[in-house]
């Protein structure tokens, strides 16, 4: 195929045409020279076949920052290699690319950097790399779909994790349960531990009267905070996971509070296991070590979309049941809604809350709390202030029955939503209600 450069050339011989005694035959002579310096600039070009396409760089990056993939560019040809190069990827990758053009002596390669910014979770990928082989003049090129081969390449982008500034205060917090710190005493735990000699400064309750007459001596019990239990993140990954709170959906917000919640329960020495479920279970991570657990995780996390349909309940109850045979602590992340939880969870629910300790953690727009409090002056300020104390209304009724029923309630707005999940659990915990 011919470029720009060989049009150009046409027009120049055209304007010439006014200097010949036969115009046309001029017209002829140009054009067919054109034509055959083009296809020999086309004859000299470079071969796709000869030109391999290969990427290296990073596969996965956290939301908000950017990862580098590098695509090299190898001519394996006896010819110099004069190219434009293209790399394409998906819009949400927010890729801003290296390509261009490239000249590429024979056995030789060059390498084009793509810095990826992606604007969305999940697995962003490469579309497609097209490489345009020009002659030695520019008047025409190669060009062929499907070659060279585009190299599969995609980039994982994970979830966000903001709440993890948190961690230093809640750890904290657990070290103080667990005893290991001081802070206006020593930590109570909740589990037997030992005996040991009374020491001053020991709480007199703790004295084991018995063990005490057996030892000649006065022995006291230490505790130990709960270990061993079981956490169990359940988000609802159906409708009610699509609304946006503030600029991000309520699932990415639901997804930050698990993230912290899981790294603080495996820290306290938890086993923590996660079910993402709507009209099917669409992800599911068993509990194992620290950091391996965090990574699996975040990549289980990744990928993870709502999906505009009706959560299934009775299917979210079923699994939990069949895969938590002991007790657990079981936080379903969801939305106080009354059509979706007054219609599907509370019937069901009477099940769970018999074998697990059940949390159903919330978040809310923090709007809707500024719309109940601002001063309306318009009728149109008026309306709004009376939706959001309705929609508040209804969140408190549905609330107010799922304690009823037995269940702990969290219902903050999403920029407290992480660090109150982790406080419920660290509560319980200190109540040895696990």
């Amino acid at each position: 195929m011919v470029t720009w450069r060989a049009a150009v050339l046409l027009g120049l011989a055209a304007l010439t045409m006014p200097l010949w005694s036969a115009p046309w035959w001029a017209a002829a002579i140009a054009v067919l020279a054109v034509l055959v310096v083009s296809g020999v600039d086309f004859a000299l070009a470079a071969a796709l076949r000869d030109v391999s396409l290969a990427r290296a760089g990073d596969s996965t990056v956290r939301l908000g920052q950017s990862a580098t993939v590098r695509l090299r560019v190898r001519n394996n040809g006896g010819r110099t290699l004069h190219a434009d190069v293209r790399d394409a990827w998906v819009p949400s990758a927010g890729a801003v690319t290296g390509s261009g053009h490239v000249t590429v002596p024979p056995n030789s390669s060059v390498t084009l950097e793509a810095v990826l910014t992606p604007t969305r979770r999940g697995d962003r990928p490469a579309v497609r790399v097209t490489v345009r082989s020009h002659g030695p003049l520019g008047l025409a090129f190669r060009q062929r779909a499907g070659r060279p081969a585009t190299p599969p390449w995609r980039v994982r982008v994970l979830p966000r994790f903001a709440s993890r500034q948190l961690l230093p205060e809640k750890t904290a917090r657990l070290r103080v349960l667990d005893g290991t710190t001081v802070a206006r005493g020593r930590g109570q735990g909740t589990e037997f531990d030992a005996l040991r000699e009374y020491v001053i400064g020991d709480d007199v309750r703790s004295i084991d009267w018995r063990a005490s007459a057996r030892r000649s001596d006065v022995m006291v019990r230490t505790w130990r905070p709960e270990r061993d239990r079981r956490v169990v993140c359940v988000l609802d990954t159906g409708r009610t996971s699509a609304v946006r709170i503030g600029d991000e959906p309520r699932l990415d917000a639901a997804m930050d509070a698990a993230l912290l919640l899981a790294t603080l329960a495996t820290r306290a020495g938890d086993q923590v296991d996660l079910l993402a479920v709507d009209t099917a279970v669409r992800a599911s991570v068993a509990g194992s070590g620290r950091q391996v657990l965090l990574a699996r995780l975040v990549n289980a996390l990744a990928p993870l979309q709502p999906a505009l349909v009706e959560t299934d309940f009775e299917l979210v109850v079923g699994e939990v049941l069949r895969r938590e045979r002991k007790r657990a602590l079981i936080v379903l992340f969801t939305a106080l809604e009354p059509g979706a939880l007054g219609e599907g969870l509370l019937p069901v629910l009477p099940r769970l809350v018999a074998r697990h300790k059940v949390i159903v953690a919330a978040t809310h727009d923090p709007v809707l709390r500024e719309l109940t409090t601002r001063r309306a002056t318009t009728a149109a300020e008026v309306y709004a202030s009376a939706a959001g104390h309705r929609a508040l209304a209804e969140r408190d009724r549905v609330a107010a029955a799922l304690r009823r029923g037995g269940v702990e309630v969290v219902d903050a707005p999403a920029t407290d939503f992480a660090g109150a999940v982790a406080d419920a659990y660290l509560t319980l915990k200190a109540q040895a209600r696990l």
